[in-house]
């Protein structure tokens, strides 16, 4: 006996909930080979400022968190994602055109990838603060501190392992983001998004907008409450990210920017896409006092 298919509508998630799209919009998604595979969300300029709103009200909370907390939380999105690995290859199978062995190497790198960030939560003040000598009875110390909200124009075309390294940088530093998945390869954004909301991830930490990055992109860049811009995604769109950059500069935020060509994710991320949405916070005090 044939059915019909169940024909899905993915949603945006904002503040920990998959809400619709505001405006009501949504797009096709293909495969790889062009077949038809779900609906997504259109995020609108509505959703935009929904996502900046749940992750502002997120900050407080999660960057007060010590940092083996923050830890503790990302390894077990990286235990979630083992739990669902073969959806995983599945989703970047078809979003991105892989054979199942390529894609099961592109899932275990990401699921790596979180392993290795969560690593680095409560060591990477020791690594970019210290101790200041300076002429005087004082102590002077310096120490990172997140930025705050981060927009994150995520890879179009590694769209799951570059996903998780620009999100993860940014997260277990304190900092708080808004998404926006690759257009044509939406999938495992979706499916990370149900990963963050069946793990410890509080609600607003992560934000994930389906739609265009030229379409949503100028609305964060532009939004006052945005502290920060990673424009790490759109590599190789220079015109777009003049734009981006320009429209950042009204309220002076932090700007990670766009390389020229697409960059090799499978390779070591360093610390630099951590260091790029922190501040340093130097405090005086005197000795002993």
């Amino acid at each position: 006996m044939s059915r019909i298919d169940v024909r899905k509508t993915y949603k945006l998630y904002i503040g920990g909930a998959f809400p619709r799209s505001e405006s009501g919009h949504s797009y096709v998604v293909h495969d790889s080979k062009g077949a038809f595979v779900a609906n997504a969300s259109l995020a609108s300029r509505k959703d935009a400022r929904d996502a900046v709103i749940a992750a502002r009200k997120a900050f407080g909370g999660w960057s007060a968190r010590t940092a083996y907390n923050r830890a503790q939380i990302l390894y077990r999105v990286a235990e979630v994602m083992e739990d669902r690995r073969p959806q995983f290859v599945q989703a970047v199978v078809q979003s991105e055109g892989l054979s199942s062995a390529k894609a099961e190497r592109v899932v275990d790198e990401a699921i790596d990838r979180l392993v290795w960030y969560a690593g680095w939560a409560d060591k990477i003040t020791q690594v970019v603060g210290g101790a200041n000598p300076v002429a005087g009875p004082f102590f002077n110390i310096s120490t990172p501190e997140p930025t705050g909200v981060v927009a994150v124009l995520a890879p179009q075309q590694s769209s799951l392992l570059g996903l998780v390294s620009v999100v993860a940088p940014a997260i277990v530093t304190g900092n708080t983001v808004v998404v926006v998945s690759s257009y044509e390869r939406p999938l495992p954004a979706v499916t990370f998004s149900e990963v963050l909301a069946t793990s410890d991830v509080p609600g607003g930490v992560v934000n994930i907008l389906t739609g265009s990055a030229a379409t949503i992109g100028p609305w964060l860049a532009g939004h006052m409450d945005v502290n920060a811009l990673d424009l790490t995604g759109i590599a190789g769109e220079a015109a777009l990210a003049k734009d981006l950059e320009v429209a950042a500069a009204d309220n002076l935020k932090r700007v990670r920017r766009a390389p020229a060509g697409e960059p090799d994710w499978t390779r070591d991320p360093g610390t630099d896409a951590m260091t790029a949405f922190l501040e340093t916070k130097t405090v005086w005090h005197p000795i002993g006092v």
